[in-house]
C-alpha cells in the first residue's frame, strides 16, 4: 500500500482491505473509485467490502482477541509496539500528508504540520498512559476489594472523512492500548491514509488480526459492524442522524457506544476582548480545513458595542485567505471533499440570503481553479439565530455573525441550539470568562483560544452532539470492562 513520491506527485496504489495482517481484495471483487476533490479526477480504486467481508474480519478479530496474543500481552509490550507505530508514522509524515491532502482536499501545510504529527502523538500518548493507569483498592474490616480493567473485546471504529488519519489514530490507539482487537471503517470519500496504517502496524510488529481495516459503504459495512454479536464496543464520529442509527443498531446487541456527532458551536466575542486576537482565532475556528470540522465556531456572536469594528476587521482578514491548490504550501483553504458537498454548502448560502441574512463576503463557487470543489470563504452578518443557517450544521466555510447586547443574551443565544459540542469565549474579564464557560451547554469550551487539546481531558458533546466521553482515563474506561474482586482476609 506504500505510495511513491516524486516532487509533489504521488503514485497512488489501489487500496485493499486489511484483514489478519494482509491486504486482500473484497470477497466480491468489487471496487469503487476515490476522487481528488481539487480536480474531481480519480485517484485510485478501493476495495468495496460487503457483509461477508465484515463477518470474516470480525471473526478474525474475535479469534485473535480470545487467543490472548494481544489482549493478554503485558501492557509494557503493547506500549512498545504502539510507540513503534508512532515512530513509523513520523518517518512517513511527508507521504501520509500528501495522501491525506490528495484524498481530503485540505491544505498540505495542515496535513504535514498538524494532522499527521498529531496522529503519531495519539499513538504514543495512549501507549504510554496505559502503563500508568491506576486500579482501585479498598479495605473494609475483614475484606479487601480491588478493581480490574480488562479489554472489552472486538471494537468497531467508524471514522469521518474530514480528518481521517488523525481521527482513526485517536480512536484506535486507545482501543489497542487497552488490549482490544479493532475493526476500522474509514469514510468512503477518504479511505487512503487509513488503509496505510495496516502497513505501519505490520512493520511495527502488531500481531495479525489485532487491527483490521475495511473500506466500503456505511449502509452495508457500518451496519454489519454495529450489529454483530461479537462486537463489544462501538465508537462513531459523524453526523447526528447517522449516529442515532448506529445507536439503534448497537441496542439490538446491547453494545456500549461512544458517539461524537454534529456541532453548531457559538464563538462569543465580548466588548472587552482583544479584538485582533479574537479575529485571528475566529478565522481559524471556521475556515480551517474548509470549515469541515465538527468543532468549528460556526456561529459568531459579537457584542453590539464592538460589532461594527469587529465586523470590519473580520471581513478584512477573510479577504486575505488564499484559496487554492491544496498541495501549494501557501494555500490556506483547499477544496471541499466532494461535488455533492460543494453543492450542499452553496444551497445553504442561497437559503441564508433568502432568509434575510446579509452577505459581507464570498457566497460563490470558485470556477477559476479548474474543476475542483472550491468555495469562497463566506461571511453572513446581522443573522437571526432562528434562521436555518444559524441552526443547521453546514460543515463548510460559512460563518454567521449574530449581534448581542448583554452577557445573558449571549448565553441564551449560544444555548438556543440542538447541538452542544463546543464553544469559545473571547474576553479579558476573568470572572465573566468562567461565568459564561459554566453556563454554555457544551462538552468543550475554550477561553481566548480554539482547538487546543490536552489528550488527558474528556472529549465529547452534549445534546445532539453526542454521547459519552473519550480522552485520557475516559478512553480507557470506555474501551475496558471494569470488574470488582472482593476477598475475605
Amino acid at each position: 500500500m506504500s505510495q511513491t513520491i516524486q516532487g509533489n506527485q504521488v503514485k497512488i496504489r489501489a487500496a485493499k482491505l486489511f484483514i489478519n495482517g494482509e491486504y486482500v481484495d473484497a470477497i466480491s471483487g468489487e471496487t469503487f473509485d476515490t476522487i481528488d476533490p481539487a480536480t474531481n479526477l480519480k485517484l485510485t480504486t478501493v476495495a468495496n467490502a460487503n457483509e461477508q467481508d465484515v463477518n470474516y474480519a470480525i471473526d478474525v478479530a474475535h479469534r485473535t482477541f480470545e487467543s490472548g496474543v494481544w489482549s493478554k500481552m503485558a501492557v509494557e509490550e503493547r506500549a512498545k509496539i504502539l510507540c513503534r507505530m508512532s515512530d513509523l508514522i513520523l518517518e512517513r509524515v511527508d507521504e501520509l500528508a500528501m495522501v491525506e491532502t490528495l484524498d481530503v482536499g485540505k491544505p498540505i501545510k495542515e496535513s504535514r504540520g498538524f494532522d499527521i504529527p498529531r496522529a503519531a502523538w495519539n499513538m504514543r500518548f495512549f501507549a504510554e498512559m496505559a502503563k500508568y493507569m491506576v486500579h482501585e483498592h479498598y479495605d473494609m474490616n475483614k475484606y479487601m476489594s480491588y478493581s480490574k480493567y480488562a479489554p472489552a473485546g472486538v471494537t468497531s471504529l467508524i471514522i469521518p472523512w474530514n480528518l481521517p488519519f488523525m481521527q482513526m489514530t485517536w480512536k484506535a490507539s486507545a482501543a489497542l492500548a487497552s488490549g482490544n482487537t479493532v475493526i476500522v471503517k474509514p469514510a468512503s470519500y477518504t479511505p487512503l491514509s487509513a488503509v496505510m496504517l495496516g502497513e505501519i502496524a505490520n512493520e511495527a510488529g502488531l500481531p495479525p488480526g489485532v487491527l483490521n481495516i475495511l473500506t466500503g459503504p456505511g449502509g452495508t459495512v457500518g451496519t454489519a459492524m454495529t450489529t454483530h454479536p461479537h462486537v463489544r464496543r462501538i465508537s462513531f464520529v459523524g453526523e447526528t442522524t447517522t449516529g442515532k442509527t448506529v445507536m439503534k443498531n448497537a441496542a439490538s446487541q446491547l453494545i456500549p457506544v461512544s458517539l461524537e456527532l454534529g456541532g453548531k458551536s457559538a464563538n462569543i466575542v465580548f466588548e472587552d476582548a482583544d479584538l485582533d486576537e479574537a479575529v485571528k482565532g475566529s478565522i481559524e475556528a471556521i475556515f480551517r480545513n474548509q470549515g469541515e470540522i465538527c468543532l468549528a465556531g460556526s456561529r459568531l456572536l459579537v457584542q453590539e458595542s464592538v460589532y461594527d469594528k469587529f465586523l470590519e476587521k473580520f471581513v478584512a482578514a477573510v479577504k486575505q485567505i488564499k484559496v487554492g491548490n491544496p498541495l501549494d504550501e501557501e494555500t490556506d483553504m483547499g477544496a471541499l471533499v466532494s461535488r455533492g458537498h460543494l453543492n450542499t454548502v452553496d444551497e445553504y448560502v442561497q437559503i441564508g440570503q433568502s432568509e434575510g441574512a446579509k452577505l459581507a463576503y464570498g457566497g460563490k463557487k470558485i470556477t477559476t481553479l479548474g474543476d475542483g470543489n472550491f468555495y469562497e470563504p463566506t461571511v453572513f452578518y446581522d443573522v437571526d439565530n432562528k434562521m436555518r443557517v444559524a441552526q443547521e450544521e453546514i460543515f463548510g466555510p460559512v460563518i454567521v455573525i449574530i449581534p448581542f447586547k448583554t452577557e445573558e443574551e449571549a448565553i441564551q443565544i449560544a444555548n438556543d441550539s440542538i447541538y452542544g459540542l463546543a464553544g469559545v469565549v473571547w474576553t479579558n474579564d476573568l470572572r465573566r470568562a468562567h461565568r459564561v464557560a459554566d453556563q454554555v451547554k457544551s462538552g468543550l469550551l475554550w477561553i481566548n483560544c480554539w482547538y487546543v487539546r490536552d489528550l488527558r481531558t474528556p472529549f465529547g458533546g452534549a445534546k445532539d452532539s453526542g454521547i459519552g466521553r473519550e480522552g485520557g482515563r475516559h478512553s480507557f474506561e470506555f474501551y475496558t470492562e471494569a470488574k470488582t474482586v472482593t476477598m475475605k482476609l
